[in-house]
């Protein structure tokens, strides 16, 4: 084989090598993509944020863009700790597990409207006394058909976190109430970390199970019978 068929040979080889590897980054990209060099997905969010519309993330006849046709005054195309808190809830598409202590933020529970209407499996924990507070949208959300528990024994239940998907994690001391988001000092952290979403999911599960109404209050037990209203409040849905 001559030098100028050696070269050749060469520098083919040398292109299939650069296709092959950039074909395989795509690829890694679309498979995973909220991974990086550096690890899986960590960001932490503090709070109180600013204020700035976020119409463009809940409605989806909108576009994320700075021309966001939303008529309200306040400032658009901003990107602050909530519109991230939002973006991270709204990437579910199989499941979000929610167990939130005070929720009262119409936003937020616009958000968790919003992943129902797209066909996502939506779960909620909550506490009971809060869960009847003027404002909660517990309500709404249970009105919605969305399965709710609430804790059932004498303390609260003050967790705040939610499970994406079975595999990000959202936990902090944020409750999502509006003045948490607008006027307290919190803080956010959102992982995919596995060792660290694996006992949330555990927890929630656990929860979830010691919480289930059908098991505190069957359909044969004499306590049922007498006080329909009390099933009622515990029921699911």
């Amino acid at each position: 084989m001559s030098v100028r068929q050696t070269l050749k040979m060469l520098g083919l080889s040398a292109l299939a090598i650069t296709i092959s590897v950039e074909w395989l980054s795509w690829l890694f990209r679309r498979l995973w993509p909220e991974r990086s060099p550096r690890g899986p997905l960590k960001e932490v969010l503090f709070f109180p944020t600013t204020t700035t519309c976020v119409e463009h993330l809940l409605n989806p006849n909108t576009r994320s863009t700075v021309s966001c046709p939303c008529p309200c005054p306040l400032p658009h195309g901003l990107e602050t700790p909530f519109t991230r808190l939002l973006q991270h809830l709204l990437s579910a598409s199989v499941s979000l597990d929610l167990c939130v202590f005070a929720f009262s933020s119409q936003e937020l529970s616009r958000a968790v409207l919003l992943l129902q209407g797209r066909g996502v499996a939506v779960r909620v924990i909550t506490d009971k006394d809060y869960m009847v507070i003027t404002g909660s949208q517990i309500g709404t959300l249970r009105k919605a058909g969305i399965c709710v528990r609430h804790e059932m024994g004498a303390v609260h239940m003050h967790h705040k976190f939610a499970v994406v998907d079975g595999r990000r994690l959202i936990t902090g001391s944020l409750n999502w109430t509006l003045t948490a988001i607008q006027s307290n000092k919190e803080n956010i952290l959102v992982t995919e970390e596995p060792d660290l979403v694996r006992p949330f999911i555990r927890e929630f599960q656990q929860l979830w199970d010691s919480n289930d109404p059908a098991r505190r209050f069957p359909s044969t037990s004499p306590l049922t019978n007498e006080l329909p209203h009390l099933r009622d409040r515990v029921s699911s849905v």
